[in-house]
């Protein structure tokens, strides 16, 4: 059974306009020689009709013209029948009743307004993203979508609310990507995501990234807070790490040098000071001992 949903898309082809230089001469030759039949009426009363419709069909005729600038195109129309795009710049001329409609296939630079979505984890956060787009079938883009500017505006909402859940703001699982630490990836998501959407109205998108990316108002102090704990716990583990390291290298610098022997509850009580001097977040105190190493 055939899907009844199905529309016959449109495909931009060449046609319409011709040389607007070259018509403009004609017509002002023929509105030349109309002033000069008209001027001699009185001597040849016949030639007076034909140099009125000469006339009035140059008149008519100027009305067919039309220019295009670089980068822009015109999709001419007869009767709501497509006839072709003419994307050739300059001075261009069609018969008068033939409909024309201008539009831009300059790269155009947006920004979306900042929404509130849910990401992978649930929590809320705020998010824009900035699109280069332009047009690439003038065809798609008048006939195949009711207006492709509001169109591209709404898809790309719908795009970056959808791509969005699908990563977490930070500190995903498994090293998955995330939106604050893979700004490269989400964007190229996003940029396949919205020209599948968009791809109906005509319309290519050549970048589209992150322009602000944010936890909403409401959990932002909360979030913060967690992110300076691990912080705080990421340089711990570091100097931890560090801390260790250096330990096992005194500890083996005094066996080798035999400065000094120390039985196994000797070094427990070594590494033990020593870890607490090189991890603690104060000072050290000097301690002067008066007694013997083993007195008590």
């Amino acid at each position: 059974m055939s899907d009844q949903r199905t529309i016959n898309r449109s495909t931009e082809r060449v046609g319409g306009g011709t040389n607007g230089g070259l018509m403009l001469l004609v017509f002002l030759g023929l509105l030349i020689l109309s002033g000069f039949m008209i001027s001699r009426m009185e001597d040849n009363p016949a030639i007076g009709i034909p140099g009125v419709l000469l006339g009035f069909i140059a008149i008519l005729g100027l009305a067919g013209f039309y220019t295009i600038q670089p980068n822009q195109a015109v999709a001419i129309t007869l009767f709501g029948n497509y006839k072709g795009t003419d994307r050739t710049t300059g001075l261009r001329w069609v018969l008068p009743w033939f409909a024309r409609k201008k539009l831009s296939m300059r790269v155009r630079n947006v920004t979306s307004e900042t929404l509130k979505v849910n990401d992978k984890r649930g929590n809320p956060v705020e998010i824009a993203a900035n699109v280069v787009w332009r047009v690439r079938d003038s065809a798609q883009a008048l006939f195949d979508v009711d207006d492709y500017v509001a169109f591209m505006n709404i898809q790309m909402e719908t795009a970056l609310r959808e791509v969005a859940r699908h990563y977490a703001y930070d500190h995903a699982e498994d090293e998955e990507p995330t939106l604050r630490a893979d700004a490269e990836i989400v964007g190229e998501r996003l940029r396949a995501d919205l020209q599948e959407r968009v791809e109906v109205g005509g319309i290519a998108v050549d970048e589209m990234h992150l322009m602000h990316l944010a936890y909403a108002p409401e959990i932002a102090g909360a979030m913060l807070r967690r992110q300076q704990a691990e912080a705080v716990l990421a340089a711990r583990r570091t100097i931890v790490t560090g801390a260790v390291s250096m330990v096992e290298s005194a500890l083996q610098q005094l066996g080798e040098r035999g400065v000094v022997q120390l039985d196994e509850e000797r070094k427990a009580a070594m590494v033990s000071n020593l870890l607490v001097v090189l991890c603690g977040d104060r000072d050290t105190q000097p301690v002067v001992n008066t007694g013997t190493l083993y007195s008590g």
